[in-house]
């Protein structure tokens, strides 16, 4: 359970890369365009995405910081709605927010906001890293299907591949918050099926 505890915190991360990946593929594969194309268009996404949420995540705690000076009481208001929203009552709410905003307001919003942790906030490179790595591993597999797989078949094993790909998602989720693992997996493989699905038919209708 160590290894998924670590686990936990970039599994929206990986599920992203999947997600993000595998629609860029899809939209290429249903356009009709070459491997070469393909190839290209999908490295491009990958690079792209990492990119941006090493770029997003690091970010964040200046943004949060720099929320905190200019708009505390704002910024108090959201850190109680966001513990009613996690079945606290709104006096308990109210009250939890305001003591640990007295204790350390950047750390109280960074982990209940972000799930950015003391141990992240001591090593924001690090955790900037973890997020990218997380996201490039997800994101790598349907851009390796959709090369890998030759012929008019790609496209559908690449989509029987990414739903596997989330369907483990979900359930390594599920796993770590020890629920039961039925629901986190058909929720993300739905959600997955149908964005390849959008993306698939947008490709091959609008491309010219």
């Amino acid at each position: 359970m160590r290894v998924f505890g670590w686990i936990r915190p970039h599994i929206p991360e990986a599920s992203d890369g999947i997600l993000t990946s595998a629609g860029i593929c899809e939209g290429f594969a249903g356009a009709g365009v070459s491997s070469g194309v393909l190839l290209f268009a999908g490295f491009a996404g990958l690079v792209a995405g990492t990119l941006a949420m090493g770029t997003v995540e690091y970010s964040k705690l200046r943004a949060e910081g720099t929320l905190l000076q200019t708009a505390p009481d704002t910024e108090l208001d959201e850190l109680t709605r966001l513990y009613v929203s996690r079945g606290l009552s709104l006096h308990l709410a109210r009250q939890v927010a305001v003591e640990l905003t007295a204790h350390d307001a950047l750390a109280a919003h960074a982990e209940a906001e972000y799930g950015i942790t003391t141990a992240s906030r001591i090593a924001p490179l690090r955790d900037t890293l973890a997020v990218s790595a997380a996201f490039a591993a997800g994101a790598v597999l349907p851009w390796l299907a959709i090369v890998l797989i030759p012929g008019g078949s790609r496209a559908l094993v690449t989509f029987v591949v990414v739903l596997a790909a989330l369907a483990l998602t979900g359930w390594v989720s599920a796993r770590t918050s020890r629920v039961r693992p039925i629901v986190p997996m058909v929720r993300t493989a739905s959600i997955g099926g149908l964005s390849m699905l959008i993306t698939y038919l947008a490709g091959h209708i609008l491309y010219p």
